[in-house]
């Protein structure tokens, strides 16, 4: 467990680190060596990793659409974020194809409602992330049971007893809103 100045430096060095969100706590390290994260967590390619980002405005240089699309897109982010809500959306070039091995031309967005997360987000810059377990087992929600789980991890030492809920994830198919997995968020 570490103080959150070292997380910021360990993650800014390219490490895998992990810190309380909103939701669930998170495993996070950057875009470009989001390959770690499959390797710790053995997770299959076919579930992508999340973006999260310090603010709202830091999501849209990600993705890609058209005026109108960001137009919807901003409506729905302005209305539910920061909060527990990922939006998967069409991935700009800055997103490494190692986010989404399968399908490099989406990636989930969202910004985590909880000044921690925010913080360690402004200095080290969007983070590729997921939750906390072993791919096939129950989320992590203590930050002592990570450090455990995941000794080669660099853990926030935060004593973050609440049980999380995994966010709410839409995805834009062109013309509406998807739900694929139903959070706290309900989006109508």
């Amino acid at each position: 467990m570490v103080s959150l100045s070292v997380l910021i430096e360990k993650a800014i060095a390219n490490q895998v680190i992990s810190f309380p969100t909103d939701t669930l706590p998170a495993l996070g390290v950057k875009p470009s060596y989001s390959e770690l994260i499959f390797k710790l967590k053995q997770r299959s390619y076919e579930k992508p990793l999340i973006l999260m980002t310090s603010s709202i405005e830091e999501i849209w240089q990600y993705v890609k659409g058209t005026s109108a699309e960001l137009k919807i897109w901003q409506e729905i982010a302005y209305k539910y974020l920061p909060g527990g809500l990922t939006m998967v959306l069409p991935a700009s070039s800055l997103i490494p194809p190692t986010m989404n091995p399968l399908n490099p031309n989406s990636i989930g967005v969202r910004v985590p409602d909880f000044s921690i997360a925010q913080e360690i987000l402004k200095h080290t810059g969007a983070l590729a992330t997921t939750s906390a377990n072993l791919s096939g087992e129950e989320a992590l929600t203590d930050m002592s049971a990570i450090a455990k789980k995941f000794p080669s991890v660099s853990v926030l030492d935060y004593d973050n007893k609440n049980i999380g809920i995994a966010s709410t994830v839409i995805k834009w198919t062109g013309e509406n809103w998807q739900t694929l997995r139903q959070g706290k968020i309900i989006i109508n």
